[in-house]
């Protein structure tokens, strides 16, 4: 899709310096940026922390510059929400001085092209500072979706009315001002250091105010209400891009690796006929959880490609939970693997549903597709986005409260071979058409991002 891109035959002579967070859902979308920018004619340098390194091989066209991050021995895996509150908080605090030098390095070598700008995670609330005091403009990336942003923007007024710490989790009401979420829904991130969170919440949201404008990984027809809310409360540029993985067939920047076992198995299947399986990669479950997906999986006789991450069920390296009799059971209508191609699997003509934690990436990229989900959110921002999917957009169902192998079983049939799924696949293939549409040329993607290369260079 390069020529949707408008790709550049001449470079600008400028540069663009990006820095992710280093985790799988942030990388990802940052280097997709990257490669969009640099497609329009932008030269790229990367900073990156040597946790958690992006592979430079994978970009042979952009400078990566790696910097210390004091994370070595300090246990903030990503793996579980507390040691991602963990290692927030320390790269904020241990990459100020690194990160100040490596851009001062970069602005000060003038045998390559001025930078623009400084493009960043928005939750590296610490570089705003710095971008100040070297006279830098600071653009941020949000890599989650407008809906479930502003919910998170509303955590002060949230908490003053009593709703966050006396949240009521089985509460159907409407949340405020925000009726298609139920208060049930509140992103609550269940860790042991609460007052932690809300003040890495309260930091990045003020430095976003501070900044000099918001790219976002969504587009307008899918957010069209949340775009006005949010530029009544921020009212700074915003670019509504997304979704970035669509421009073109971007090198992989997975940290894991990915099993091709799971395409040459999708090729055997019937079209529309398989459940995928994938819960990303930082949402944890208990074993007993995972025993029901299992006996879910099992009873409702439908074909699944089941992604299980080391490290997903909680005390096991792998599949030790798993019952003996599965394998036998399922025989050759279930595959198992470590890690997919998510992308490819998506796209596959055998994928039918996508049973999904409903993190924003993989929302986004099963609404590219066209394929229904099943949505069993574990924290944050899944939480609205599951909400979204199944009450607002229509587009799939959310499987509520604990696993439970009979409610399970109902859901893949509901999704997979029901009228109600069919319906949903509809109202995507709906969704699909105009995600093409948006990132051809006039489309409102195509447009936003012209404005953003414009606003860039006007720097």
């Amino acid at each position: 899709m390069e020529n949707q891109v408008g790709l550049s035959k001449q470079r600008l002579g400028r540069r663009v310096v990006l820095f992710p967070v280093p985790l799988q859902g942030h990388i990802n979308p940052m280097l997709q940026l990257a490669s969009i920018l640099h497609s329009r004619g932008f030269s790229i340098a990367i900073i990156h922390t040597r946790f958690n390194s992006p592979n430079p091989s994978k970009y042979p066209h952009f400078a990566f510059h790696s910097i210390d991050d004091g994370l070595l021995g300090s246990n903030a895996s990503g793996e579980e929400i507390d040691n991602v509150l963990v290692l927030l908080r320390l790269i904020n605090k241990n990459c100020t001085g690194s990160f100040r030098d490596c851009l001062t390095r970069l602005l000060s070598d003038g045998t390559k092209e001025p930078i623009a700008c400084l493009i960043t995670d928005a939750h590296l609330h610490f570089t705003q500072a710095i971008a100040d005091s070297l006279k830098l403009p600071r653009i941020v990336l949000r890599t989650s979706n407008i809906s479930s942003f502003l919910i998170f923007a509303a955590y002060p007024l949230l908490q003053e009315k009593g709703f966050i710490s006396n949240q009521d989790p089985q509460s159907e009401a409407p949340l405020l001002d925000f009726p298609s979420v139920k208060v049930k829904d509140i992103p609550i991130i269940f860790t042991s250091n609460p007052e932690g969170l809300y003040e890495v919440i309260g930091t990045f949201i003020k430095q976003m105010k501070a900044s000099s404008g918001i790219i976002w990984n969504t587009f307008s027809e899918l957010e069209q209400s949340e775009l006005v809310a949010l530029a009544q409360h921020f009212p700074l540029p915003i670019f509504p891009i997304g979704p970035f993985h669509k421009y073109f067939t971007a090198s992989s920047s997975s940290l894991l690796a990915q099993e091709r076992s799971s395409i040459s198995w999708l090729d055997l299947q019937k079209p529309k006929s398989v459940l995928y399986v994938s819960f990303g990669s930082i949402a944890a479950i208990d074993e007993t959880d995972f025993i029901e997906m299992a006996w879910g999986l099992a009873n409702s006789k439908q074909q699944f490609l089941w992604v299980v991450r080391p490290g997903t069920i909680r005390g096991s390296e792998w599949l030790e939970a798993l019952p003996k009799w599965f394998l036998e059971a399922v025989g050759e209508r279930g595959h198992i693997v470590k890690w997919a191609p998510q992308h490819e699997v998506l796209a596959h003509p055998a994928t039918g549903a996508f049973w999904t934690h409903c993190g924003w990436n993989s929302t986004l990229e099963s609404i590219c597709e066209g394929v229904p989900m099943i949505c069993s959110p574990s924290f944050g921002d899944q939480m609205v986005d599951a909400r979204y999917v199944d009450g607002v957009w229509k587009i799939g169902m959310l499987l509520e409260d604990a696993m439970e192998r009979g409610k399970i079983e109902r859901a893949i049939q509901r999704v997979l071979v029901d009228k109600d799924g069919e319906e949903m696949r509809e109202r995507i293939a709906v969704l699909k058409k105009k995600v093409n549409l948006c990132l051809k040329e006039g489309g409102s993607s195509y447009r936003s991002l012209g404005s953003l290369v414009s606003y860039i260079l006007s720097f």
